[in-house]
């Protein structure tokens, strides 16, 4: 009989706390903070010093594949003793703390929600720099995701109707209702969305399953292909002229993944042939065994003399949010 009571007890007991923790997440405010937007927490000696350095050179490192440079995030900083109130409800936070055990420490929802904060702590200046510098892409790509997910969430509140493309091309995805069709066919889709001074760009196309098979041709393959469908589908302004990669600088390869499959994924710069037009892609390039392909995924921003970083990321986000049907 005792243990039938020991149970029972262990076992509200669990459900209290899992309430508890529901509630608790329920009754947190809002988050606040424009899209890659890091608030760091430090004190000014600190900041100023060569900690400040170490955050700097990482987290305002800049972003590859952009014309112009441009950090990986907007850096505010602030020091630990302003750190509450409203300043506590920034979506993504690192907060540096010196004089206490050498940690890094996650906390999701903690004073808002969303809200990813990374706590980071050491005795020493060296003990915190070594945090830092150990778990540095751990912690940007957990920032990044923070913010791609707030951007999806962000951008299916007014959702583009993807019933035509999911049918033809076998893949739905999250696309704020801003962007229009530029072209679309059986096996080719050109979306677009007009901004203040230039557009917003998202190609989709297959590729056969064997074409990006040997590593040493992959990316004289990747830029054919590019160069290829631009001549096809994306003209210039002028006659002759259409888009293709600039290749004044090499353009960075990674391997990558959407929707759980491997991807190759190229960052550079376009142009246009034969006009004075060029800015910044991501292609995708996603191995698709279900559907026996590639399935070739590009966002590219026209946007001369602003900044472009947010524009890609946006595009990023959309891409990030395929499901292959």
């Amino acid at each position: 009989m005792n243990k039938i009571f020991l149970l029972l007890f262990i076992s509200m007991l669990f459900i209290s706390c899992k309430e508890s923790s529901s509630d608790r997440r329920a009754m947190l405010p809002t988050s606040s903070g424009n899209i890659n937007n890091l608030q760091i927490v430090i004190d000014d000696e600190l900041w100023q010093g060569e900690v400040g350095e170490v955050l700097r050179k990482h987290f305002a490192a800049t972003v590859e594949g952009l014309p112009q440079d441009e950090p990986l995030f907007s850096i505010s900083q602030l020091p630990l003793h302003a750190f509450e109130g409203f300043t506590q409800k920034h979506r993504i936070f690192l907060y540096i703390k010196k004089g206490e055990q050498q940690q890094l420490r996650e906390a999701r929802d903690f004073y808002a929600k969303p809200q990813n904060g990374i706590f980071i702590s050491g005795n020493t200046n060296e003990e915190i720099i070594e945090v830092i510098e150990q778990r540095v892409e751990e912690m940007i790509e957990s920032f990044h995701k923070t913010e791609i997910t707030e951007k999806q969430r962000r951008m299916s509140l007014s959702r583009f109707n993807t019933a035509a493309i999911k049918e033809n091309l076998k893949v739905d995805f999250i696309m704020p209702s801003a962007y229009r069709v530029g072209k679309i066919t059986n096996d080719f889709v050109w979306l677009r969305k007009d901004i203040r001074s230039g557009d917003l760009n998202l190609l989709i196309y297959e590729m056969p399953l064997n074409h990006f098979q040997d590593e040493s041709t992959r990316m004289q393959k990747i830029i054919k292909m590019r160069d290829s469908i631009g001549q096809t589908h994306i003209p210039g302004p002028v006659e002759n002229s259409y888009m293709i990669t600039e290749m004044a600088f090499t353009p960075y390869f990674f391997e990558s993944e959407v929707d759980g499959k491997l991807a190759y994924l190229t960052k550079g710069t376009w142009e246009v042939y034969n006009f004075f037009m060029a800015g910044p892609f991501e292609n995708y390039i996603i191995r698709d065994e279900k559907n026996n392909r590639y399935l070739v995924v590009e966002g590219f921003t026209f946007a001369p003399s602003v900044d472009k970083r947010e524009h890609q990321f946006e595009l990023r986000s959309i891409i990030q949010s395929m499901r292959i049907q």
